[in-house]
């Protein structure tokens, strides 16, 4: 959160230009068949079994490796370094006038996987980072005259390294003796079944299938999930329902038929609610002044159902934390006065949590001395305070492990009544290997929620794979069907934005986009160009920067937004 008004925060620089790049790039998913018997992989060395012969890798940039591999002894590695985005390529022989699958297996940083020269229209795919093997798929047709196409893969500039492997452009026989034999369509799975489930994931095992590269998950018919192990944990689904599954075995020759189904029940819903309503609204309240309207907490509008209090500060102590009221810049307002104030809202059922980190803030808790030290120093505010919980937002990276270590640390002292917030910036959200992410998932049982801050961001990537920007119903909705779908409960998840344009560098959107976007999630209903496959009727609600900016606009943003969170199903 920013303290300056107007200053966006630091963040990421390579995201506007990733954005540029993959809006101009069209995913051509389209058209992608099952290939005929006769057909043949025409890649040479697609493995990388024989190094990297047949291949060709920019700057050095590539090499193969034992490990990780997706089949054989061997992988591609291949590094991207300054300017250099790592692009390993091959001229593969085919026949004009046909249709070919291409798809390769990635692990690791952002992936590429294209072809180019195909006489109609090349196409690529991608992904981003992802911590086990993913397969790309897309198609080509080839033109009338075309008798070779260019196929490549590549990473993205500054990111970590990409592995790949398995490389397949399977189609008519080029004539180029690309080695691979013919592929057959693998057996259907069996022994399908229920390993374990929680409030909003159903895990899954299945047997093993001769000659099969993957896996497709189904549930209720639609396809959630492709793995290439025999087990998969599907996510993002609602407390105490049942569902259907399937599961199908697949590898470049195609798709077996769908297994025997299996029924999953979801438990009880997860995660702290601290008794507060079902849809909650969260608003920042500033300790310092920085030109919004000063406020003492019985100011803070009753729309608000938490209050965080902004912020607690490093000490000299690595991990722990200290508050200390800014009585002077806040117009003489006591410690005495503010803790009356706290017990005031508490009485009225609302919640009032201390906040660490903000834009500026420098806390670390990155070794087990410092997680204990974080845990005992807020439980220590708790108790002098009286706040109900803590808010995460560290806008400088966390380390989620001895995160996790230090809130589960304070949830054992502080007990089941615990909030927890977190407030990662858009970058943090893209992707469940990014440590704000993981640090979500792995305290899911006494995690509040999150809200994401939409804003200061610039244009991101949506759940569907498409570049949205900041300032739009599908930017809110998109994004927040990544968490939606990577595992957190809808419960835990809510809209983070600015109360007024002087709240933030960049992101202000009406509240009606608000209410819209909530609206799209929680009943389908006033989406923009993107709609969730599915509603979210337990979606926690919004946030706002902050109470104070909401208050320097005459509380615009919690009258309208309020009272709609407060009303949705």
């Amino acid at each position: 959160m920013d303290r300056v008004p107007g200053m966006p925060r630091r963040r990421r620089t390579w995201a506007g230009a990733l954005a540029a790049v993959l809006a101009a790039s069209a995913l051509s998913l389209a058209g992608a068949g099952q290939a005929a018997a006769a057909d043949v992989n025409n890649t040479k060395n697609a493995g990388f079994e024989s190094g990297l012969s047949n291949w060709t890798c920019s700057a050095g940039s590539g090499a193969t490796v034992s490990s990780p591999v997706h089949g054989g002894a061997s992988a591609l590695r291949a590094t991207p370094a300054g300017q250099d985005n790592a692009r390993c390529s091959q001229t593969v022989a085919v026949k004009p006038n046909s249709s070919y699958s291409l798809s390769a297996w990635v692990q690791g940083g952002y992936a590429y996987l294209g072809a180019s020269g195909t006489g109609t229209t090349d196409v690529s795919t991608w992904t981003p980072d992802s911590s086990s093997w993913k397969q790309l798929t897309t198609s080509f047709t080839t033109g009338a005259n075309t008798t070779s196409v260019t196929v490549y893969t590549h990473g993205w500039y500054g990111q970590a390294a990409y592995f790949a492997d398995d490389v397949s452009v399977f189609g008519p026989d080029g004539g180029g003796t690309g080695g691979d034999p013919d592929p057959v369509v693998p057996a259907t799975p069996a022994g399908l079944n229920v390993a374990s489930t929680t409030s909003s994931s159903v895990s899954l095992a299945w047997n093993a299938v001769s000659g099969a590269s993957g896996y497709n998950v189904y549930r209720s018919g639609t396809k959630v999930a492709a793995v290439t192990g025999t087990s998969a944990t599907v996510t993002g689904l609602a407390a105490s329902t049942s569902y259907s599954f399937q599961v199908t075995a697949t590898n470049t020759a195609g798709e077996s038929a769908r297994s025997t189904a299996v029924t999953g029940t979801t438990k009880a819903s997860s995660g702290n609610t601290g008794n507060l309503p079902k849809h909650a609204v969260t608003g920042y309240w500033q300790n310092f002044n920085n030109g919004a309207t000063v406020q003492k907490i019985s100011d803070v509008p009753s729309q608000y159902d938490i209050i965080a209090v902004s912020f607690a500060d490093a000490t000299a102590t690595p991990g722990a934390v200290t508050f200390t009221l800014d009585s002077a810049g806040l117009n003489g307002y006591t410690v005495d006065q503010f803790k009356a104030d706290v017990r005031a809202k508490q009485a009225a059922g609302k919640k009032v949590i201390i906040s660490i980190g903000g834009e500026r803030g420098t806390v670390s808790v990155n070794d087990a001395a410092s997680a204990a030290n974080f845990a005992n120093s807020v439980y220590s505010l708790m108790q002098t305070y009286g706040f109900d919980g803590v808010d995460i937002d560290l806008e400088n990276g966390l380390n989620a492990t001895y995160m996790t270590q230090a809130l589960r640390s304070l949830s054992s002292k502080a007990g089941s009544s615990l909030i927890i917030t977190m407030a990662p910036q858009t970058i943090d959200m893209q992707s469940t290997s990014n440590t704000y992410f993981q640090t979500a998932l792995n305290i899911k049982d006494i995690l509040t929620v999150v809200n994401m801050q939409y804003y200061n961001s610039g244009s991101m990537l949506g759940c569907d794979g498409k570049v949205y920007s900041q300032g739009s119903v599908d930017f809110l909705t998109a994004l927040a069907c990544i968490q939606l779908e990577g595992g957190l409960a809808p419960s835990q998840v809510g809209l983070g934005v600015p109360a007024s344009t002087r709240g933030a560098g960049s992101g202000y959107v009406a509240p009606s986009v608000v209410n819209n976007a909530l609206d799209c999630l929680a009943k389908g209903t006033n989406c923009g160009s993107f709609k969730p496959s599915r509603t979210y009727p337990d979606l926690r609600g919004a946030m706002t920067w902050s109470t104070n900016w909401d208050a320097t606009a005459g509380n615009a943003w919690s009258n309208a937004v309020g009272p709609h969170v407060h009303a949705l199903p």
